[in-house]
């Protein structure tokens, strides 16, 4: 049994997830409960152009316009976050921060007249039941409160030291944690 929920809250990676996708990673959980959680990475940007698998959703793309490694599981499921102008727009689903997920089997050009940018992910990240909870309590994630504009910034290589930076007290000191330690 969980306590509270942490859907729509940020899990920024500490210092002990230190390699694989989850190093200085900034997940979005996307769904938490009884039976595990679910969630995106939201600052791991791949090589591949969102143009390349969808073309039509190209142009609605959040600076830069790739397609995100959202985790390990499922890599070749697709995930769409969107922010948008009226909520009525079909296939939209009100998620945090003003963002919702959105279903890409849509007409992209019926969408880009209420979407003003989305983001697609190629996989998620998972948790089976309690695992989130254990890997909190080991230290491996700090648990934040999230801004609007982390969810589909233009800058994802610098989001884990700018949510670090803008939490209170010793946690904002880890914004400053060397990639190397050996190297410092």
């Amino acid at each position: 049994m969980i306590g509270l929920s942490l859907k729509g809250r940020l899990l920024v990676a500490t210092p002990v997830l230190s390699d694989g996708i989850f190093d200085r990673s900034v997940v979005l959980v996307l769904e938490h409960g009884d039976e595990g959680a679910l969630g995106l990475v939201l600052n791991r940007p791949s090589e591949t152009a969102l143009a390349e698998p969808l073309p039509g959703w190209a142009p609605l793309a959040a600076t830069p316009p790739v397609v995100f490694v959202g985790g390990p599981v499922r890599p070749e499921a697709a995930v769409c976050l969107a922010r948008v102008r009226d909520e009525a727009v079909e296939g939209w689903t009100p998620l945090v921060a003003g963002v919702g997920s959105l279903d890409l089997s849509g007409d992209p050009d019926v969408a880009s007249a209420a979407v003003e940018e989305l983001r697609v992910y190629a996989g998620y990240s998972g948790w089976s039941s309690g695992q989130l909870e254990d890997e909190i309590e080991a230290k491996a994630w700090f648990v934040v409160d999230i801004r609007e504009d982390d969810v589909l910034t233009a800058e994802p290589d610098a989001l884990w030291g700018a949510v670090l930076r803008r939490q209170r007290g010793n946690l904002s000191l880890y914004a400053a944690f060397p990639p190397d330690p050996s190297m410092n």
